[in-house]
């Protein structure tokens, strides 16, 4: 079996007051994923996911908004053969219209009952969403 290649990124999970929880899905794929993007040589998670924030949905946010949820490995879901190390984190009080930039097709705010509707990477669908819809 052949090693697969490591992607590391940093990712938000956002979820809004009606608890609908944001998604993107990049130009020219399916998949419907947690904002973020890959790290930078040399650049921490903190600072990868502002700075891909900011480049893909104009959303300005500052270290002290970030709750770190932990590190998750799933298969990267646009890339074959590519496994995703992801640091997830928490950002509180997002909420309006999110415009795509950059790479991003389309931005959606989703709630539990529409997650079966759409294709969602794998590390969303089998990580995020019960991590973040677990019963309390």
């Amino acid at each position: 079996m052949v090693d697969k290649k490591k992607i590391h990124i940093a990712a938000a999970v956002i979820v809004d007051d009606a608890g609908r929880l944001l998604l993107v899905r990049k130009r020219n794929t399916s998949y419907f994923m947690q904002p973020g993007g890959k790290l930078d040589a040399g650049e921490s998670p903190e600072s990868a996911l502002i700075r891909e924030l900011q480049e893909e949905l104009d959303l300005v946010i500052t270290p002290g908004d970030l709750t770190p949820l932990g590190q998750f490995t799933d298969v990267a879901a646009n890339e074959p053969d590519h496994l995703l190390v992801a640091d997830i984190f928490r950002i509180q009080n997002v909420s309006g219209e999110l415009q795509p930039a950059a790479e991003i097709e389309e931005v959606k705010w989703v709630s539990a009952a529409e997650f079966d509707s759409l294709m969602l990477a794998p590390l969303t669908a089998k990580q995020i969403i019960p991590l973040v819809y677990a019963p309390v």
